[in-house]
């Protein structure tokens, strides 16, 4: 029995600390900053959908985890470059996510009482992903089956607000900062594929995930004095 009261007295204190999680869905599109394909900064060129995980530990933070697939295609036709449009390159590549970081609210953001619950967000931390590994030969895309792997940097903008007692609803655009420019097959790595390499090669790529969320909250407790 004794080993009962321990386990209710620590779930019990667990809620009292007012942490609430949210876990849910991202939905939207990617695009690609970088040597081939259009110069703008959001304007996603194919889906992108994933999962979210969050930690609210305050008011004002919360820490954050995500998986995320997309997909892009990079083509030099759809650019306002006349430059790019002459060489007529496209690439297509798709991009697997994983995001560990923290999530900053410019106001309060008390999910523990009744009512609205609005705020805008930023968001960043650290991402590892993966790509295809292409390169081009001449005008031809030299697709292979190797997958290479990077980090990179989130910065992530927008706004979230709850619906009602369980569901929050969000939209957000994330550039990431990634250590590789080969995202557009411009600058494959290895000594065999010097001749490959045009364009840029001493600026790293980017990617964007711009979307909605849709999280369902959990493990908080309803109050008026929560937090405070």
């Amino acid at each position: 029995m004794w080993r009962i009261g321990l386990l209710v007295l620590f779930f019990s204190s667990l809620s009292l600390k007012g942490q609430t999680y949210e876990v849910g869905l991202f939905a939207g599109g990617a695009n690609t900053i970088s040597d081939v394909g259009r110069t703008n900064y959001i304007l996603p060129s194919d889906i992108a959908f994933g999962g979210i995980f969050k930690w609210n530990k305050s008011k004002r933070y919360a820490w954050r985890g995500s998986v995320m697939y997309g997909k892009f295609t990079a083509d030099d036709t759809k650019s306002s470059s006349s430059a790019r449009q002459q060489r007529g390159y496209v690439v297509d590549n798709s991009i697997l996510e994983g995001s560990l970081g923290l999530e900053f609210n410019f106001v309060e953001y008390n999910l523990h009482k009744l009512g609205p619950a609005f705020t805008p967000y930023l968001y960043t931390g650290v991402t590892y992903f993966r790509y295809d590994f292409e390169y081009f030969n001449g005008t031809v895309l030299q697709e292979t089956s190797q997958r290479d792997g990077s980090f990179a940097i989130p910065m992530t903008a927008g706004f979230k607000y709850r619906i009602n007692q369980f569901l929050i609803f969000g939209a957000e655009i994330g550039a990431r900062y990634t250590f590789t420019d080969n995202l557009d097959a411009s600058n494959p790595a290895g000594s065999n594929f010097e001749q490959f390499r045009f364009g840029n090669i001493f600026s790293d790529d980017w990617y964007v995930f711009s979307g909605v969320t849709l999280t369902y909250t959990f493990g908080r407790k309803l109050c008026t004095d929560c937090f405070e």
